[in-house]
């Protein structure tokens, strides 16, 4: 077996080996073979990227927003060009398909078109003669060096949800991707820098906690954004807003489609398969619980499990494959715990993929999908996020109760209904308590030039992610208000009036 090569960081416009420091294993999941290992950053080599990103800032920050545009139209251009490497780097590395990282990198660019038009989107306002001889403007200013954290399953749309609006607004950048999937990162930088952004403006640190720690603390990082687990998300938010950062920290999520009984049935199936079992359940915007309304749920468990059985499961690379294996063989016991759970506490398994071996890749972390039926909420697989190939079918009796259904749960991400009736949408998109919400679309994630993010526990912080909530989130309003006086003004002692 070949030596795993090393994966590392980028500070200051150059790939920097690092000189100490834990590392990981990172695996190819179809295989279940080490293929590279990640050096983890130093807290000292945390702070050099700090230095680095800092001593970038005036100059970057002061750069006409047009020229910064610019870099962001080539840098989009790249991503095109790129796109297989990147993708296949994404495959190998998760295990997703290649078409699916593909689709991952696409919804990434969309993200960097947005950020192009920033000259635009930091325009302020101007109010003439607010008072005698007085006017008022406002304008959107850079924070200063600001970090991302970003999850193992889109190693590079989560971070292009970041840092185009980031770069775009006139802030330096570090990213500390998953020490799972890092490749990309380093990719993002080549790309980056191709595209003629300067030193130092972008930087990579690959690590662990202690990296994480490192951003937190440091009085020089401004804001901090986060994809991730709630635990992790609320402890980031927690911690750094302590330190007087700004936060936005996504996290997990348990996202219901509710099937009503006027639903298309066999649509409805359709897309809870796609949204159920694509990327082998490991998005956060996965659809994890379908609530069968009425009476259809005989019938839609009877199309989900032979829609289900159908799935083709193959190593990523495969352009046919509908499924590929899960992240890793830790992360593949887990999700297999969570349905041995779902069987002892009563519900009943209709698709039992726990035991699939894929021919020639029996090492590999593959696990088929999961269909449960008859689960309720008192148990731990509706609770719980999975991030697994498991789909869990539950029965009510009304849209009253369906609604208070998904209300009642702690998550509150993404969430869909599939209905004909104008008016039963229209009443669920008002009422019920989740941050985007898809009618006959069952991953409702939002278009670049609007903004992603949930409620409750599925989000800690004010601002969601992109769009015109990105802009805000990673700038400053000052608003200056100015007269010129021609003739000599007396002192004044009370409130100014205008």
């Amino acid at each position: 077996m070949n030596t795993p090569h090393t994966i590392a960081h980028y500070i200051n416009g150059q790939h920097y080996a690092g000189t100490g420091g834990d590392t990981g294993l990172v695996y190819n999941p179809a295989t279940g073979q080490t293929q590279a290992q990640v050096r983890y950053a130093t807290a000292d080599e945390v702070h050099l990227a700090i230095t680095a990103a800092a001593a970038a800032f005036p100059a970057w920050s002061a750069t006409p927003p047009l020229k910064r545009a610019r870099i962001m139209f080539q840098f989009k251009a790249l991503l095109e060009q790129n796109m297989n490497a990147l993708a296949r780097a994404i495959t190998l590395e998760h295990g997703k398909t290649i078409n699916d990282a593909r689709g991952e990198i696409i919804r990434g660019i969309e993200v960097v078109e947005f950020a192009c038009g920033i000259p635009h989107l930091l325009k302020g306002e101007f109010s003439d003669q607010v008072g005698a001889g007085i006017d008022t403007h406002s304008v959107r200013q850079a924070l200063g060096v600001v970090a991302g954290i970003t999850p193992f399953n889109f190693p590079v749309m989560v971070p292009l949800w970041m840092i185009p609006m980031a770069l775009a607004t006139g802030n330096t950048f570090v990213l500390k991707p998953s020490e799972r999937t890092p490749s990309a990162s380093l990719m993002i930088a080549d790309l980056l820098a191709q595209a003629g952004l300067p030193a130092g403006v972008f930087n990579v640190v690959q690590g662990d906690k202690l990296v994480v720690d490192t951003l937190l603390h440091d009085s020089r990082i401004q804001a901090i954004s986060f994809v991730g687990s709630t635990p992790v998300a609320e402890y980031i938010y927690t911690t750094a807003t302590a330190q007087g950062k700004r936060v936005q920290a996504l996290g997990g999520a348990k996202n219901h489609l509710v099937v009503m009984p006027d639903a298309d049935l066999a649509q409805a199936a359709d897309a809870l398969i796609g949204a159920g079992f694509g990327s082998a359940g490991e998005r956060c915007m996965a659809i994890t619980v379908a609530v069968a309304v009425g009476g259809v749920g005989a019938s839609l468990v009877a199309q989900l499990a032979e829609k289900t059985r159908a799935i083709r499961i193959n190593q990523g690379l495969d352009e046919h494959a509908d499924m590929g294996p899960l992240v890793t063989s830790q992360h593949h016991a887990k999700v297999k715990s969570y349905v041995d759970t779902g069987v002892a506490e009563g519900a009943t398994l209709v698709v039992d993929g726990r035991d699939f071996k894929l021919a020639g890749h029996e090492a590999g972390f593959f696990m088929g999908p999961c269909l449960f039926d008859q689960v309720t909420p008192a148990m731990k697989i509706y609770q719980a996020e999975i991030f697994g190939p498991v789909l869990c079918v539950m029965h009510v009796a009304d849209f009253t109760a369906a609604l208070k259904l998904v209300n009642d749960h702690e998550y509150g991400n993404g969430v869909a209904i599939f209905t004909r009736d104008g008016n039963t949408a229209r009443e669920f998109g008002r009422h019920v308590q989740v941050g985007m919400v898809g009618v006959n679309v069952p991953i409702p994630v939002p278009i670049a030039f609007h903004s992603f993010g949930g409620w409750k526990r599925s989000l800690f912080g004010d601002h969601h992610v992109y769009g015109a909530e990105g802009v805000r989130f990673y700038s400053r309003l000052k608003t200056i208000t100015t007269r010129w006086p021609n003739t000599q003004i007396a002192t004044e002692f009370v409130m100014p009036t205008m």
